[in-house]
């Protein structure tokens, strides 16, 4: 399906499908499930969160910051509002426990699961 010249594929999930072996999905999962989620939440819920939530409050902290992490996970165009949902999810988490540790812990078990589920399919 395409909409505005965009495409609903997922390049990604088509790779590591075409192309597994264990060594393809250790590095998927790794990639995925610890490094992605550490760095991923510490820039956008330990610092834009932060930032946003100081200038514009807890709701548009968390809004903003989610949008913009759907945003740069173009072109997986068909999970972008996973992604959205997930943000608010990993926000909310950090806004509850001060810390983004819960956050990359549920970010990390989330990615994890969808490279495992992406890799029996």
């Amino acid at each position: 399906m395409e909409l505005l010249h965009f495409t609903w594929e997922n390049h990604k999930t088509e790779s590591i499908q075409r192309n597994i072996n264990w060594f393809t999905f250790t590095i998927g999962f790794v990639s995925a499930a610890i490094i992605s989620p550490i760095y991923e939440e510490i820039f956008y819920r330990g610092f834009l969160y932060k930032w946003f939530r100081g200038k514009w409050g807890v709701a548009a902290g968390m809004f903003i910051s989610s949008f913009i992490f759907m945003i740069v996970h173009i072109p997986t165009y068909n999970t972008l509002p996973i992604n959205f949902v997930s943000g608010l999810v990993f926000a909310w988490t950090y806004e509850k426990t001060g810390s983004v540790l819960p956050a990359i812990i549920i970010h990390g078990i989330f990615n994890g699961t969808a490279v495992i589920l992406t890799v029996l399919s």
